[in-house]
């Protein structure tokens, strides 16, 4: 099986002392490669360092986390577009709006988001987003800055059948479907009978929401496979089916033949 992670933290202190060791294991399962988006200006560094240890597996996204958007937002994003400004990045993000954390942060949240948006826009490149507890808000902002030139990923969505329409309506974006897919009382599983396979990419936002049965402990690209399981039985088809076409998904979307 061919499988792309599009959506983990692998730089982070997390997998400081075993990354190789993950690296070897989530090969082994199949997964080819594996998208890094960035959290703010700290992590650039250590995102570029992990990139640079294995070039052929990692490829990297820029952008400034909602929750990370300090009362400095502005200076934040100076930084970071002139990082995006250099070569290599796969994608914008994570960007987004977050209201489960922070409501108070909201003007600023999406003043930043929609500043990400706009540089879609002009560099023609695909958008990771962060929307929980802000689908609504999320949707409202693309629309203002410019569906039609938008496109990207909800990632690790986790809203509403009508949310999911919604967001399919916007018609260039995908949904991120990680472990959240196998916790039972999630209500993951009967949204997406309403979305085909054709819209779902898969990923792990490692070390974060770790799959059943390894649910609570550090997350990897190696658990995927139980995640392609749960989409298997949703959907009624082969491992080897929902692999091939939500890996083709994520080639089609990140444009990722570019970045071999």
């Amino acid at each position: 099986m061919r499988i792309v992670d599009t959506h983990a933290h692998l730089y982070l202190e997390d997998f400081e002392k075993d990354l190789d060791d993950v690296v070897a294991r989530a090969r082994s399962t199949g997964v080819e490669k594996v998208l890094l988006p960035n959290i703010d200006e700290t992590t650039v560094s250590d995102l570029k360092q992990t990139v640079d240890k294995y070039p052929s597996f990692f490829i990297p996204m820029m952008g400034l986390h909602p929750t990370n958007v300090r009362e400095d937002w502005e200076q934040q994003l100076e930084i970071i577009y002139d990082e995006l400004s250099r070569p290599g990045y796969i994608a914008i993000g994570e960007i987004g709006i977050d209201l489960y954390w922070d409501k108070s942060s909201k003007e600023r949240q999406v003043a930043a988001f929609e500043r990400q948006l706009a540089w879609s826009i002009e560099k023609k490149l695909p958008v990771a987003i962060h929307s929980r507890e802000a689908i609504p808000e999320v949707i409202e902002s693309i629309k203002k800055t410019g569906e039609k030139d938008l496109f990207g990923v909800f990632h690790s969505f986790g809203g509403s059948m009508g949310e999911l329409k919604e967001i399919l309506e916007l018609g260039n974006f995908y949904i991120g479907i990680n472990g959240v897919v196998t916790f039972k009382k999630s209500g993951l599983m009967e949204t997406l009978e309403n979305c085909v396979l054709e819209n779902i990419i898969l990923e792990t936002d490692s070390p974060y929401l770790a799959p059943v049965p390894y649910r609570g402990k550090r997350n990897e690209p190696g658990y995927l496979g139980e995640v392609v399981k749960k989409l298997s039985t949703i959907y009624r088809k082969t491992e080897e089916e929902i692999t091939e076409i939500t890996t083709l998904n994520a080639y089609r979307l990140f444009n990722i033949d570019y970045y071999k």
